[in-house]
């Protein structure tokens, strides 16, 4: 004990602070990302089925949806924070803080995650569609049974690399007023040169890195058929 204080003094004396910010990094993760995943999910099968010449031909729909997600992935996330602090502020009611990462986190992840699904859907072999729609299923069916099902193990790649780009999404929301490692890094390591609490919020997102990384690839073994 009496070696850790000596080479990390600073936070030691803001041990609790570190753990709330550890706790606070994950429920962002974890809540954001779940809720992207959602969101991700269903538009990049949109984006599938409503191309030319897919169960679901929308022209006019798979031309707007893209658009739009391409739009938001165009704008880098520290200006996005910024430009939807007021809308956020009137959905959860903070402007700062954990409550206040949720809604940027989500609005800047899913247009990321949505590219991801599409393509990981889009390489579904199409004898395999063309089949199912020979044998009557309907689009739903085709959807789940077919496009989704067969998708699984590129989809979880794709939800891996996500959560390890929100990791350092987070870190970035927390330094410009959020909460998590990002604003413990930044107030009492940056700000103060507390170069102890640098390292240490450095070394615990490499860590949660690596155990995201860790747990998609066992998925991925698991899944692969």
């Amino acid at each position: 004990m009496n070696f850790l204080i000596q080479i990390m003094p600073n936070l030691i004396d803001r041990i609790d602070v570190f753990g709330d910010a550890i706790i606070e990094t994950l429920l962002m993760v974890l809540i954001s990302g779940a809720v992207s995943a959602l969101f991700g999910i269903v538009f990049g099968v949109i984006l599938v089925v409503t191309r030319p010449g897919d169960i679901l031909e929308n022209r006019i729909l798979n031309t707007i949806l893209g658009r739009i997600i391409d739009l938001f992935r165009a704008v880098p996330f520290i200006i996005l924070v910024m430009v939807l602090s007021p809308l956020t502020l009137l959905i959860s009611g903070a402007s700062i803080g954990l409550k206040a990462t949720f809604f940027p986190l989500i609005v800047g992840t899913v247009p990321f995650f949505a590219r991801q699904v599409e393509q990981a859907i889009a390489e579904t072999d199409r004898g395999l569609v063309e089949a199912s729609e020979s044998m009557g299923l309907a689009p739903l069916e085709i959807i789940f049974k077919v496009y989704l099902r067969e998708s699984v193990p590129s989809i979880i790649r794709a939800t891996t690399i996500t959560f390890i780009s929100m990791i350092g999404l987070t870190a970035i929301v927390g330094a410009i007023g959020g909460g998590g490692l990002g604003a413990f890094c930044y107030n009492y390591g940056y700000s103060q040169s507390n170069f102890d609490i640098m390292w240490v919020s450095l070394i615990v997102i490499v860590i949660l890195t690596i155990i995201v990384q860790l747990i998609g690839d066992l998925l991925v073994r698991k899944t692969t058929h």
